[in-house]
């Protein structure tokens, strides 16, 4: 009985779990103290299974997030989340991809811990500021307080895109092609003007150090990478955190990943993720969920 409530909710949970923490290991280690608690805990002496694990899981990720920032300062290069591989069926909740996408997530890095899950459970998950104050031990007050600030702070700094769809393949096919065969105009034609790409090698693979902006700039390092792939990598098409994205495979191994935002019919942004240890888990799709809010009875 304890372990099929913690299977049925545990969509839910690692989704919270990972957008709290941007890392889907760090997530996976959460839902696990996690779990240890809910065994320990006697099934009776739970009235309502899914308040109890989200809760846990809330203060587990918090746990965990104030514990890793400081490593995260000391990253060498630009920090990415780590990339979750996701279902079709995530591009149709609006809100959920656009929570889970790598503009967001880079967003939700700039808040505090606190500032991160009072947003995360109120405006992604729809939690009320009293549940959140039960759950993050603080006054209902000033989890209103935090909130306001949270969102005000999002707002601002928030890049809108369009979840994976058909026309946003179609202008990644269209990228690729003129990237393959040296289209310069064509790839510009593609790229918005105020474009960024972020590299991800994390010191283990090589990658640029900074964001390049602007679709020169970028037209010329992607021409410059795409020169060093050789015939024996496979491109596959995919969708990573809501995205559309390209998968490079040498040898059989993810040897590069990159996720498009896309924003009317223009890419606005090029995520490519190098680091070994952010790909080993970009295999499987990881089912996501918004939980169908249902208000908490502690």
């Amino acid at each position: 009985m304890t372990e099929d409530a913690f299977t049925e909710h545990r969509p839910l949970l690692f989704t919270i779990a990972y957008e709290m923490l941007g890392s889907a290991a760090d997530a996976e280690d959460v839902l696990q103290e996690s779990y240890l608690r809910w065994s320990a805990v006697g099934p009776a002496t739970v009235r309502h299974p899914r308040a109890y694990l989200v809760r846990t899981v809330t203060r587990q990720a918090l746990n965990h997030l104030r514990a890793v920032r400081a490593r995260r300062e000391e990253y060498v290069g630009s920090w990415l989340p780590e990339p979750i591989r996701t279902a079709p069926e995530v591009s149709e909740d609006v809100i959920l991809a656009e929570s889970v996408s790598m503009a967001m997530m880079l967003v939700l890095e700039t808040l505090n811990p606190t500032e991160r899950a009072v947003f995360v459970l109120h405006d992604v998950f729809g939690y009320t500021h009293g549940e959140i104050a039960a759950s993050i031990g603080r006054p209902e007050a000033t989890v209103r307080q935090i909130a306001h600030r949270a969102r005000q702070h999002v707002h601002a700094r928030r890049r809108r895109s369009e979840p994976d769809s058909e026309a946003g393949r179609e202008v990644v096919q269209s990228f690729l092609h003129a990237a393959a065969t040296g289209e310069v105009q064509a790839l510009m034609d593609l790229l918005a003007p105020d474009v960024v790409e972020i590299s991800d090698g994390g010191g283990k693979a090589a990658a640029a150090h900074r964001p390049i902006t602007g679709s020169t700039q970028v037209a010329r390092f992607v021409l410059g990478v795409l020169r060093t792939v050789t015939a024996a990598t496979r491109v596959e098409h995919a969708t990573y955190n809501g995205m559309p994205a390209v998968r490079y495979v040498t040898g059989g191994e993810l040897d590069w990943l990159v996720a498009f935002e896309i924003r009317d019919g223009l890419i606005t942004g090029l995520y490519g993720i190098r680091n070994p240890d952010k790909l080993h888990r970009a295999e499987a799709v990881l089912p996501l969920d918004r939980g169908g809010h249902q208000p908490w009875k502690p």
